[in-house]
Parts: structure tokens; sequence; C-alpha cells
């Protein structure tokens, strides 16, 4: 399959031409968005859908319980669909774990203070109640858990990744777009939950129905599993009648959203964008003398990227802080010509809307 092909393809799985009904119907196609800047997830899901989403529209679904916030992969934060979140936990929380063991050790945080940590977070937590992540950590201040030195945030990890917590309802933000969740209590906010028999096989068919074509090395990638564990699950998936193999080793869905007539051909895009992020070679997307302004960067950060017809022609740059997020975005091309003032303006006017909203 040649690169134009494969981006078209790409380009109608991650529904940006072939937008979704509603947010929540493209938080259920694409699975899981990355977002530790939470407003980029959002938008990443926002743009995937038709009409006009705001970011207020979005944070709705967070209060009714449909999307959360969780470290479902990689050990990095996404959006997912709530009634997703058990299963994917189990098909990846274990090698997150073990990743994090070592610096649990180095913190302190044994298995006897996360037991107590744990019990203090239930109780506190019981009875829907929910706590902002500054009410948490002096939570641990009060059973004598330092959380200096990022203990506090490592055991809010070791939470979240034995499933006993998440990010819900979003936190207010007076005057600014809000970038903070209330953590809740898994067991009791996230009340329908699907259990499908192979979590790794169905992680494998979701991960190709919104990001196909693609093959096991980029799935093992996204989500933050072995290269023999993603083998397993793509060969465990082979009968399933959602998805099939195009090409060696390339596997893309049978039933294809349907692509709008009206999409645009210039798209600006979150910071983390899946389009980008989620595939072991992302020269598909992103031309390799680009890469480096794109990121990821020392820092780790990938920055917001505007697509002409697939491919990255720019980044652009926008602030949330309080009273900011009105101002306009700043696009910067990557190559003079690459796409035309007016098509990069209205893509912009498009996130602007949201942000706004």
């Amino acid at each position: 399959m040649d690169t134009v092909m494969l981006r078209a393809e790409r380009l109608r799985s991650h529904r940006l031409t072939a937008p979704a009904r509603s947010v929540a119907d493209a938080a259920r196609h694409i699975l899981a968005v990355q977002a530790q800047e939470f407003w980029g997830g959002r938008w990443a899901l926002a743009s995937r859908a038709t009409g006009a989403p705001t970011l207020s529209a979005v944070d709705r679904l967070f209060e009714r319980g449909i999307l959360i916030r969780a470290w479902t992969q990689r050990g990095t934060l996404h959006i997912v669909p709530a009634r997703d979140f058990g299963w994917m936990l189990q098909a990846t929380g274990a090698r997150q774990m073990r990743a994090q063991e070592p610096r649990l050790r180095e913190l302190g945080l044994d298995a006897d203070v996360l037991t107590r940590v744990e019990g203090a977070v239930r109780a506190a937590l019981r009875g829907g109640n929910a706590l902002t992540r500054a009410e948490l950590v002096d939570l641990f201040t009060g059973l004598g858990v330092d959380p200096a030195g990022q203990r506090g945030a490592h055991a809010i990890g070791a939470l979240a990744l034995r499933g006993i917590i998440c990010q819900g309802p979003v936190v207010a933000r007076p005057g600014g777009v809000s970038r903070e969740q209330y953590f809740v209590l898994v067991e009791e906010h996230i009340r329908e939950s699907a259990w499908p028999a192979d979590p790794a096989a169905e992680m494998f068919v979701r991960y190709i129905s919104g990001h196909g074509p693609a093959t096991a090395a980029d799935f093992a990638w996204w989500a933050g599993l072995t290269l023999t564990v993603a083998r397993a699950a793509a060969s465990a998936a082979q009968g399933d009648d959602r998805i099939h193999e195009v090409d060696d080793g390339v596997f893309a869905a049978r039933d294809r959203p349907r692509r709008s007539p009206r999409t645009a051909s210039v798209l600006a895009l979150a910071s983390f964008e899946e389009y980008y992020i989620s595939y072991a070679d992302r020269s598909v997307a992103c031309a390799p003398e680009h890469s480096a302004a794109v990121g990821p960067g020392k820092n780790g950060m990938v920055r917001p990227i505007l697509l002409a017809d697939g491919a990255v022609v720019g980044t652009w740059r926008h602030s949330t802080a309080v009273g900011r997020h009105a101002d306009d975005p700043v696009p910067e091309l990557l190559a003079p010509g690459s796409a035309s003032d007016a098509d990069v303006i209205a893509a912009l006017d498009r996130y602007a809307a949201f942000i706004t909203g």
C-alpha cells in the first residue's frame, strides 16, 4: 500500500475524514487518546465528531461517567470510555506495575505503605465522594507519607494502575480552560463495564478499527506491550470478523466508516495526536526532516500539528492559561506554501470555537 493510500485509510479509521456522530461515539471508536495534556485529549475527540462540539459538551461526558482519564498504557494518561477501562487495564496493567516497582522501592512506597494509603483513599472516596490531586496529597501527608520527591504522584499512580481510582468529573476553573479532574473510586464511579474473553486480542481489534491499517509492531508500541504479546494478540484476533489482514502483517477494519465530502483538507490537531504518535513508524504522517519540529523532543512533548491531506505540514501553539484561551492560535508552517493561509485559519478557527465553547 503506497503512502498516499495509507494516509487516506488511516484518516478514515481515525474518524478525521469520516467523523463520528458524537464525541462519545468517537471515543468508543478510537478507544484511547493520549491526554497528559488534558485540553489536547478533549480536542482529539471533538475533532473526530460531526458538527462543532464544544469543550463544555465534552466535559459533560466526564460528569456523566461516560469518559474517564487514566494510565491505561505506556505509563501515560489516556482518555478512554469508562466501560472499557477495566479490561484495558487487565491487558496492560501488570506490565506497567512491574515497570513502576523499582521507583516505588526507591521512594519507600512498599506494600505496607501502599496498603495504608489505599485504605485511607477508599474511605475518603466511598459514597460517591471525589478529591482533587491536592486533596489526595494532603490525605497522604495526614497518614505520615511525605508526598515530596514524587512520592505523592507515584502513590496516586500505584492506586490507579491497580484499578482503584481514576480521574472523572472536571474541576471547574473560572476564567480559563479546566486542566484538572477529580479522583473517584472506580468501583463506584464506573457503573457499566465490558469484559471480553481475551482483553489483549480485543485491544488489538479495537486498535486496528480506530488506527488501521497497522501492524502488530504498531500495536505493541501503542499499547505498551512486548512485541511477543502483541503478536500473540494479533494471532488470537485472526478469527474476529471485525478486522482482516490486507497485506503481509498489515491489518485493517472490514467495516470502514464512510468518508464525509465536507471534511476539510487541512486539519488542526492536538498535541500527542493519535494519528501521528500511535505507530512504531511515524514517517507515513510526517516527513523525517520535520519530525524534530513535531517531537517527541527532549522534554517528551509532541506539539499540536497541522495536517494537509494527511501529511504534517506545520505545528501550532495556543495558551490555555486563565484569560488567554480566547487568544488566536498561532500557526507555523514547516514548508512555505504547503497549505493556504485561508485553510490554516479555517482549521484553527474550528479549534478556537471548541476551546471557548
